[in-house]
């Protein structure tokens, strides 16, 4: 099934406390490895994974403006932590606190890129939800050409409303 066949459920699925779901991809974030968490969360076959964009667990209600986010930071060989909504095959959904890294060999070069996913704190969704709304109706609002500034500029506001890092917030979101 193409993922534009998917059609977005209200279903959610939630993490079990002790489960971690990690996957790892290349530099271009196709999947090279996913463990059974992953597989059993995403609804996929592993066949079906390994070799696909990341991206196939991709909900629409994520605001683009997060994994631009992300890949700036991996860009900059730097780990991120995020909340992400992430959409299973059947179109159910199940939101995660994941950790992305970049995976580099024995000569210190970057050949991929590791992400190990937990359940979230359930106090931080409500709060992230919101603001990804927000960012969402910017996005549309703006239109294709200038979606990202506009989501990027909510998610600015909310930081600077709140004197915080983006690191500081999520720290702080997943401490509540």
């Amino acid at each position: 099934m193409k993922r534009k066949d998917i059609v977005p459920t209200d279903k959610e699925r939630f993490m079990r406390e002790h489960d971690f779901i990690v996957s790892k991809t290349d530099l271009t974030g196709r999947i090279i490895y996913g463990n059974e968490i992953f597989i059993e969360f995403s609804g996929y076959e592993e066949h079906e994974l390994l070799g696909s964009q990341h991206n196939i667990i991709c909900h629409p209600d994520m605001p683009r403006v997060v994994f631009k986010l992300l890949w700036d930071y991996l860009a900059e060989d730097k780990e991120i932590f995020a909340y992400i909504k992430n959409m299973s095959k059947d179109g159910s959904f199940y939101w995660v606190f994941t950790h992305v890294a970049p995976i580099v060999d024995k000569n210190k070069q970057k050949i991929g890129y590791t992400s190990v996913r937990r359940m979230p704190n359930p106090k931080a969704i409500s709060i992230v939800t919101e603001v990804y709304q927000s960012m969402l109706d910017a996005e549309k609002q703006a239109g294709t050409k200038d979606a990202m500034a506009a989501s990027g500029a909510i998610l600015g506001k909310a930081l600077k409303d709140k004197g915080v890092s983006y690191e500081e917030l999520i720290n702080v979101l997943q401490s509540l």
